[in-house]
């Protein structure tokens, strides 16, 4: 069965750093597209980075391109989202997500439907 726990969430000050971890088990993190999504209250998923079985290549939304950076360590069975210069905007709900592998285009990689295994959130609030 496979399960995903996030951790790293907190509060934080504009143009501060965090760090998420999402540590899996019943799969392996190197066969699985990984993704990072958000959520605010009232408001539609986002994917906001993804990462391809092996770790290669990394895919981002525009609006933390440059900022968070997407990695994993399959000895670990984890998968890290290093926030920097955190915005008010990124606060919210966030989400690790696991896709079964399969071919899939890098634009889909964001897209919520493409994921079958979730994790129960971390929530992030970032203060102006």
């Amino acid at each position: 069965q496979v399960q995903l726990v996030e951790s790293g969430g907190g509060s934080v000050q504009a143009g501060g750093s965090l760090r998420l971890s999402c540590v899996s088990s019943g799969y392996t993190t190197s066969r699985y597209y990984m993704g990072w999504f958000r959520q605010a209250p009232g408001k539609e998923r986002e994917g906001v980075a993804a990462i391809y079985p092996g770790g290669f290549p990394t895919y981002y939304s525009d609006s933390v391109k440059g900022r968070f950076t997407i990695s994993q360590d399959n000895a670990k069975n984890t998968v890290y989202l290093q926030m920097n210069s955190l915005k008010p905007e990124d606060t919210s709900m966030y989400y690790c997500a696991a896709a079964s592998p399969g071919s899939r285009p890098l634009f889909r990689l964001l897209v919520p439907s493409e994921y079958a295994y979730w994790g129960q959130g971390t929530q992030v609030t970032v203060s102006s």
